[in-house]
């Protein structure tokens, strides 16, 4: 009697688990939808409010967009779904210049440009929609224009200036969906927490050397950068394309991509990176999507009992300023510095030692005369320190200097090399190689 009651409790518990999953996914279906409608009716509210919405094609744009309009499960109603559709754009460079080609060219009926900066020589391997001409103009103004050159139907509205705290929900306010095309912490963090307070889905594109990632936060229950990352990186190990320098076709894949995921959400398809990162490797030519650890109930901007309610001070927060340029560290004494001004006396004297701590590569551009290579990977691993002990102690010549291209790495160098010879001067030579060109040989290659 007991084993039949047995049997008859295990089956009916077997249908109760059954029971219980299939209610857990029609519970997962309805968010999914509910979410997706919740986004929609504040595209339209968006839509309403910027005045841009429309119920029909005009006959030069289904000649325009008709190879995409007869695509399977887009149609008339997917084009009028990114025509009254906006988009704001935080950077104008790298990522900035192909997601907003590619945008623009599929019909998104409003775009928005932020950038502080202006085109500079440097920018133009990457940046394709920047010109020659265009060297020393606001980005936002010189991307509008060659925007506007390819869809002169798309409202284009440009912001010269940076994105803080104090402008950044007055602007985000008005788009439907951000795309962080930025290179910097701050920056992410301050663009994460408004679309979180703003409920906007954020596309999220990052490249570096030869390598670039994609995800989308803020979007379906999906967690936030701030799920992710609580809290920023040291200063000393953030690096950007200044310091790492990217590839040009990176940038352009990933801003591509980052134009294709807004475009997903804008049509409510499946598949958006929500949850998701992509990774790009391009020398290995792969792609990798891993899935991330999902949205956090102790989340501090998205949680069940945010304790962010207000953006904050994000260049304090993240010890690093907002901005695309090259940072400028200062973590040494006066006394463990040198101006190049002051550098250039000795050297008219000869007799020193001159580190340079640069990449091998970058050593191969340019280098002082007498300059020895030590590039600053070798002077930190720990596993070098014999071979460094050899080329140290083998001089007599005191201080020695140390010099790399900003006056950065070479600050590390020398808090480094005082801690293996403490009783030997090492001295850095502020401002780096740029200084130098700056100030003593303006004939020097700047990079």
């Amino acid at each position: 009697m007991d084993e039949l009651q047995a049997k008859f409790c295990k089956k009916k518990l077997q249908v109760l688990e059954r029971q219980k999953s299939e209610y857990d996914s029609a519970l997962k279906e309805t968010e999914d939808q509910l979410e997706k409608l919740r986004q929609r009716c504040e595209q339209l509210e968006s839509s309403k409010e910027t005045g841009v919405s429309c119920t029909k094609l005009t006959n030069d744009e289904i000649a325009r967009y008709s190879r995409q309009i007869i695509l399977p499960n887009f149609g008339v109603s997917g084009q009028l779904k990114l025509k009254n559709a906006s988009v704001l754009i935080v950077g104008a460079g790298g990522l900035g210049c192909p997601s907003s080609q590619h945008l623009v060219g599929a019909g998104v009926g409003h775009i928005g440009l932020v950038d502080y900066d202006v085109v500079e020589i440097n920018n133009l391997h990457r940046q394709l929609m920047h010109t020659e001409e265009a060297i020393g103009t606001p980005k936002v103004e010189s991307l509008r224009n060659s925007l506007l050159k390819l869809n002169s139907n798309t409202k284009i509205t440009t912001f010269n200036s940076q994105l803080d705290s104090k402008s950044a929900l007055n602007i985000i306010k008005k788009f439907d969906i951000v795309l962080d095309c930025t290179d910097n912490v701050a920056t992410r963090y301050l663009l994460n927490d408004a679309c979180v307070m703003l409920k906007k889905p954020l596309v999220s594109g990052s490249a570096l050397q030869f390598e670039g990632q994609l995800t989308v936060y803020n979007y379906q229950g999906g967690p936030c950068y701030r799920c992710l990352f609580p809290k920023p990186p040291p200063p000393e190990a953030v690096t950007n394309c200044g310091d790492g320098g990217v590839f040009c076709t990176v940038t352009g894949i990933i801003g591509t991509m980052q134009a294709m995921e807004a475009t997903k959400i804008i049509q409510n398809l499946n598949g958006v990176l929500a949850g998701k990162l992509l990774i790009y490797d391009a020398l290995e030519t792969t792609f990798r999507n891993v899935k991330l650890r999902g949205k956090k109930s102790t989340c501090d901007i998205c949680g069940d009992q945010p304790t962010i309610t207000e953006l904050i001070d994000y260049e304090q927060f993240c010890g690093m300023k907002a901005t695309d340029k090259d940072s400028h560290l200062n973590i040494l004494g006066p006394e463990d510095r040198i101006t190049v001004e002051e550098f250039n006396d000795k050297f008219a004297r000869s007799g020193f030692l001159l580190i340079d701590v640069r990449s091998e590569n970058e050593f191969e551009i340019c280098q002082l005369p007498q300059a020895i290579n030590i590039p600053i990977k070798e002077v930190l691993d720990d596993r070098k320190e014999e071979n460094l002990r050899k080329i140290i102690l083998t001089t007599q010549k005191s201080p020695i200097f140390v010099v790399c291209r900003r006056g950065n790495d070479s600050q590390l160098a020398v808090q480094r090399l005082k801690t293996i010879f403490d009783k030997m001067s090492f001295k850095d030579i502020v401002g780096g190689l740029h200084a130098w060109t700056k100030n003593i040989d303006s004939n020097f290659p700047m990079y």
